[in-house]
């Protein structure tokens, strides 16, 4: 009988050294993926480069949003308190990726089994089902990008628990808590946003994985020039300083990230030398910044009246 359908397969069911035996036409099971022939085949691949960056960029989603909220909610009444939970967050993110990669296929190991991404609809099997017309309609709805879609949800159930496991043992030690309007507000403010990525990925998880490295470059450029000009930065020497340091070298490696991302090569060599291009938006502002500043433009402006 024949396998319709985009994501339909028969599931090998008996093999020994001469024979093999498949079931009925349906979906495959999680951690395979059907083939050319309409047959389930495991998963056994490595993820490329690509896939890695797209699961770090999930990882990170959660770790800025603890960090913005932690320095929303605190209302710079307590920068050792800040700090202190924002290395909280830090600690829980980082345990829930080792935990969730060590409980992922194969178990016990960093590294991860995938069945690669094709195109955009192995992300919303679910919509290819086959037609009603047929004489026996197959619901194959399965995770034909087998782990990247599940093992982000994974991810974010292990930050929740790590963090309401260990962030309010923590904050009651931040000495300075007494002076905080409420220490315990990052962790209330998280049980809004968790909901929120969780949906954002169940939802939009394939249309992020090829969208991602421009929302990077996006993000880190508006960034970076926002700072730039509130902080007053003009000239190199301005930004000899620990904190704007800090802030420049974390723009610079989502800049770095995004084009490595963008690329979309496997070989390191070539990724090492998209980095050249990670410091032109700096020139290009210290360059620039003299013709554009306000008073410059309102004085020459006033020339022609």
């Amino acid at each position: 009988m024949a396998c319709f359908g985009l994501y339909c397969g028969k599931t090998l069911l008996f093999k020994n050294s001469s024979t093999e035996i498949y079931g009925e036409c349906g979906a495959c099971p999680r951690g395979q993926r059907t083939n050319e022939e309409k047959y389930c085949q495991p998963c056994t691949e490595s993820p490329e480069l690509y896939d890695w960056l797209y699961l770090g960029f999930m990882a990170m989603l959660p770790l800025v949003s603890h960090w913005f909220c932690i320095e929303w909610d605190s209302k710079k009444r307590c920068s050792s308190g800040v700090i202190f939970q924002q290395a909280s967050a830090l600690f829980e993110c980082g345990m829930a990726a080792v935990v969730t990669l060590l409980v992922s296929n194969p178990p016990g190991s960093l590294s991860i089994y995938s069945c690669g991404v094709l195109m955009l609809s192995d992300w919303y099997t679910m919509l290819y089902n086959p037609s009603p017309d047929y004489i026996t309609t197959l619901h194959c709805t399965q995770e034909a990008v087998y782990p990247l879609y599940t093992i982000v949800f994974v991810y974010y159930a292990f930050c929740l628990l790590f963090m309401m496991l260990l962030r309010p043992f923590l904050v009651k030690k931040i000495q300075c808590s007494l002076y905080m309007p409420n220490p315990f507000e990052s962790i209330y403010t998280a049980l809004y946003f968790f909901p929120v990525l969780t949906m954002l990925q169940a939802v939009a998880g394939g249309l992020l994985y090829y969208a991602f490295p421009y929302i990077v470059l996006v993000a880190s450029l508006a960034n970076l020039a926002v700072y730039l000009v509130f902080a007053k930065i003009e000239i190199y020497s301005d930004l000899i300083r620990k904190d704007r340091l800090l802030v420049l070298f974390s723009h610079w490696f989502l800049h770095g990230y995004g084009l490595i991302a963008l690329s979309r090569e496997d070989q390191l060599e070539q990724n090492l030398s998209f980095l050249i291009l990670v410091p032109l938006p700096l020139l290009f502002y210290f360059l620039t910044t003299k013709f554009t500043k306000p008073s410059r433009i309102i004085s020459e402006g006033a020339k022609w009246y």
